[in-house]
């Protein structure tokens, strides 16, 4: 057996610049520079989409690594103080404890990573979204590996016929289920097209057991009890030999459907596929964006990026994006733009609730 490489992506929202649509040069260039001189990692690339930084590394230490956490808890800490100085908006609003505490998952930070032996051509996509949640990544997912519409490979490719294993989280109850697709796919279209509980965590070759996708899985408000900005998730999928090719990785997202996040996390919107350069979302704090990048690995080396959605093929799907952002935002403070009751818990619905406990009368 060869050497395992981890692939790890951490992001946080540290400070917005103008407001809630961009990342300042400044934090990039630190966060650059503290990964680069990091004798941990193999190799480092730091994107940005819409205010979130989101850190890609590589390295031999495995998931959930000590040492990494504390370089990427580091690394925004650092970018906060910058952001501090600069008066950027939100200066680290996804840092939720005040010291690194071994590991950063619970501390704010999105994380997704996964373990495996290099192939002999291992190409990955890293996606990235902001102003949306977790389960954002569930249709596409789902789309990915389990629909034959979308991945002729499920029908036509020995090497995937039998399928894969979804794991799927519920992040209210903090427990998981595996289902098998395709055999499984009516119960577990149950549990993710409630994608606000609900969310993929991890894909797995059902033949061989590797590791196929796996997504960030952190809602900030469940754990600050309170509102502080949406969770803008990560989300990497390995491509080719035995799994989806780069294409059908990418098809799902020429249908932009509708998440929840948008303006002040609280309304539902269309998840516009854009270049990492087009990742500014502006309109009432959108719509949603998703960049996705593509790697090949060489012994951990991150090779790329390539930035796929800035090919003109998606450009009907931006246009899409725009009509239905249109249609959602006629409906002003109405479902389902604005989001359900259920997931308006940590806005100021509670307290408008309390102001008028009073007015309601008992019907006799």
């Amino acid at each position: 057996m060869g050497k395992k490489i981890t692939v790890t992506v951490i992001k946080a929202d540290v400070g917005g610049c103008v407001g809630h649509s961009s990342v300042h040069s400044a934090l990039i260039e630190k966060a650059q520079g503290m990964l680069k001189g990091s004798s941990l990692l193999i190799d480092s690339y730091v994107a940005h989409v819409g205010d979130d930084i989101n850190l890609i590394m590589t390295h031999e230490l495995g998931r959930n690594n000590g040492e990494i956490h504390q370089l990427a808890w580091d690394t925004f800490v650092a970018c906060t103080e910058i952001a501090k100085k600069l008066k950027l908006y939100g200066a680290g609003q996804d840092l939720l404890a005040d010291a690194f505490s071994g590991n950063i998952k619970g501390l704010g930070p999105g994380v997704a990573e996964m373990e495996f032996e290099e192939r002999k051509s291992e190409p990955i996509v890293i996606f990235m979204a902001d102003k949306t949640e977790p389960g954002a990544w569930n249709l596409p997912l789902y789309k990915i590996f389990a629909d034959p519409f979308n991945t002729a490979g499920l029908v036509i490719d020995p090497s995937m016929h039998d399928g894969f294993i979804f794991e799927v989280r519920d992040l209210i109850e903090n427990t998981r289920v595996n289902f098998s697709a395709p055999e499984d796919i009516y119960d577990m279209l149950v549990f993710i097209g409630a994608p606000g509980r609900y969310c993929i965590k991890r894909v797995f070759h059902k033949k061989t057991g590797e590791i196929a996708a796996v997504s960030s899985t952190q809602r900030l408000n469940l754990m600050a009890g309170r509102y502080v900005g949406k969770d803008d998730p990560v989300c990497i999928v390995r491509c080719q030999s035995g799994m989806p090719a780069v294409g059908e990785v990418l098809e799902p997202f020429t249908k932009p459907h509708l998440v929840s996040g948008w303006m002040r996390g609280s309304h539902s919107g269309p998840l516009m596929p854009v270049s990492m350069q087009q990742a500014t979302p502006s309109r009432f704090d959108g719509p949603p964006r998703v960049v996705a990048l593509g790697f090949q690995l060489a012994d951990g080396k991150l090779i790329g990026p390539q930035d796929f959605f800035a090919d003109p093929a998606f450009d009907q799907a931006r246009q899409m994006a725009n009509e239905i952002a249109s249609y959602m935002r006629s409906l002003g403070p109405f479902e389902p733009h604005r989001l359900h009751l259920d997931e308006m818990e940590y806005t100021t619905m509670p307290q408008v609730l309390k102001k008028l406990k009073d007015r309601f009368e008992k019907l006799r």
